[in-house]
C-alpha cells in the first residue's frame, strides 16, 4: 500500500500466498492521503476505530495510536503488520471492543464497519472521551456510506459531512459538539426466543451491537435449531462461530453433562454468548474463547462440532472461512465425532466435506437451507 510516509507490505491474518484479497482498500488510502494533506495534527490520543487488518495504525505507528477492533483476526493481523514495519510492541496500544476506551480522544478516524449497530455502540461509547477540538473523520467504500451512517455521527457526535468520492471511497468529516444529553446506548439488547424450537424455547439471548441478527433469532439458526443431534453423557461440543451462543447454549440446556466450548473470533459475539448462556442459568460447564477457528483446541479431543460458517469477509465473498473452519473441526474431532453443518443450498458445502471426511449426509432440507452432518473417520 502507498502511503504519504511510504510503501507498506501488508498482509491479512492468518497469511495464505493464495488469497488474493489485500489488506486494505481505497478508503484507506484516501483517509491517510486527507491526514497528511490538510496536515491533520496527529498529537494528543489518536484512536482508529474498525481498522480492517491494521494498515491504518501500521502506517500511523509513529504516533502512537489506540486501535479499536471487533475481530481478533485484525488484531492479529495488525501485530503482524506492525512486526514487519519495525514497531515496538508498545507503539500501538491495541484494544478490543469490549475493553474501556480511552477517557480522551484528539484525532477520531473511523472505519466504518458493516454493522450500523457496532457504529452506533462504538461511537456513543467514545462520545463522551470526544471534545470540541477533536478531529473526527470516518471512512469507506461509497457502498458501506449510508444516509443512516451519516446520522448516527450526526446524532451522537455532530454536524457531519461527506467529501467527493474517490476511487469509490468517501471521508466522512464530524465537528463534534459539546451535549447535554446523548441517547442511551441500547446494547446490548434482550429479547425472548419464540417456542417450537427444542430447549432454547422460550429462553433469553443476549446481543451485543455487531452480532449477525441482533434484534431476532435469523431464520437459518431457528432452522439448524429443529435439527439440532442428540447429545448425551459428558460429551464435549464446540460451537464454532458461536454467535449471539444459542446453539451451543440449545446443547447445553438439552445435556447438562456437555462441556461446551464457544468459540469465534469477534469479541462481541464471544461477549454476547457468554451473556446468553448466564442469562438462562445454564447447569455444567462451558469455555468461551475468542481466537482463531479451533487453533489451540488439542487434536482428537472433541465429539461434535456446529457450525454455521459466515460466506463473507466484510464485503467480499469467500469460501476460505468456511475451509478453514472445516479443516480445523476434522482436526480436533475424534475418531467418530461428528461436525454438523447449517448452510445455503447454494453454497454445495457438501462438496466440501466429501473432500475432507470421505462423507457428507444430509440431515434436513428446506428451500434455502440444508444441514449436512460429516463423520470423522
Amino acid at each position: 500500500m502507498t502511503t504519504p510516509w511510504g510503501e507498506l507490505a501488508l498482509s491479512r491474518f492468518p497469511e495464505d500466498p493464495r488469497d488474493r484479497l489485500r489488506a486494505w482498500d481505497a478508503s484507506d488510502e484516501y483517509l491517510l492521503r486527507h491526514l497528511a494533506e490538510q496536515n491533520v495534527p496527529l498529537s494528543g490520543t489518536v484512536v482508529v476505530v474498525g481498522d480492517r487488518w491494521g494498515a491504518l495504525v501500521t502506517a500511523l505507528a509513529a504516533h502512537r495510536p489506540v486501535q479499536i477492533t471487533d475481530s481478533y483476526l485484525a488484531q492479529e493481523a495488525t501485530r503482524a503488520n506492525l512486526a514487519r514495519h519495525g514497531a515496538e510492541p508498545g507503539d500501538v496500544r491495541l484494544l478490543t471492543t469490549q475493553d474501556p476506551p480511552p477517557d480522551r480522544v484528539d484525532v477520531l478516524l473511523v472505519r466504518v464497519p458493516k454493522s450500523l449497530a457496532l457504529l452506533e455502540d462504538q461511537l456513543l461509547r467514545l462520545a463522551p472521551a470526544v471534545h470540541e477540538g477533536t478531529v473526527v473523520v470516518g471512512t469507506g467504500m461509497v457502498k458501506e456510506i449510508h444516509t443512516s451512517t451519516l446520522q448516527l455521527f450526526e446524532q451522537i457526535l455532530g454536524p457531519t459531512r461527506t467529501s467527493l468520492a474517490e476511487k469509490k471511497a468517501r471521508l466522512i468529516f464530524c465537528t463534534p459538539q459539546p451535549a447535554s444529553e446523548r441517547p442511551a446506548n441500547p446494547w446490548p439488547y434482550t429479547y425472548t426466543l419464540p417456542d417450537g424450537i427444542g430447549a432454547v424455547s422460550g429462553r433469553t439471548v443476549v446481543n451485543h451491537a455487531g452480532v449477525f441478527c441482533a434484534d431476532r433469532l435469523d431464520i437459518g439458526t431457528r432452522f439448524f435449531l429443529g435439527h439440532l443431534p442428540e447429545s448425551k453423557g459428558g460429551r464435549r461440543v464446540v460451537d464454532l462461530g458461536c454467535g449471539n451462543g444459542v446453539v451451543g447454549t440449545a446443547m447445553a440446556l438439552a445435556n447438562p453433562e456437555a462441556e461446551v466450548l464457544f468459540v469465534d473470533e469477534s469479541f462481541q459475539a464471544v461477549a454476547s454468548a457468554e451473556a446468553t448462556y448466564k442469562a438462562n442459568g445454564v447447569p455444567g460447564h462451558a469455555e468461551f474463547r475468542v481466537g482463531d477457528g479451533l487453533a489451540g483446541v488439542p487434536a482428537g479431543s472433541v465429539d461434535l462440532v456446529l457450525n454455521n460458517p459466515p460466506f463473507h469477509s466484510h464485503q467480499a465473498m469467500t469460501d476460505s472461512t468456511a475451509w478453514r473452519m472445516f479443516t480445523g473441526a476434522r482436526g480436533v474431532l475424534r475418531p467418530g465425532g461428528e461436525l454438523w453443518v447449517i448452510g445455503n443450498r447454494h453454497l454445495g458445502y457438501h462438496v466440501k466435506l466429501r473432500r475432507l471426511f470421505g462423507n457428507s449426509q444430509l440431515v434436513a432440507s428446506d428451500a434455502k437451507f440444508v444441514v449436512l452432518r460429516a463423520v470423522k473417520k
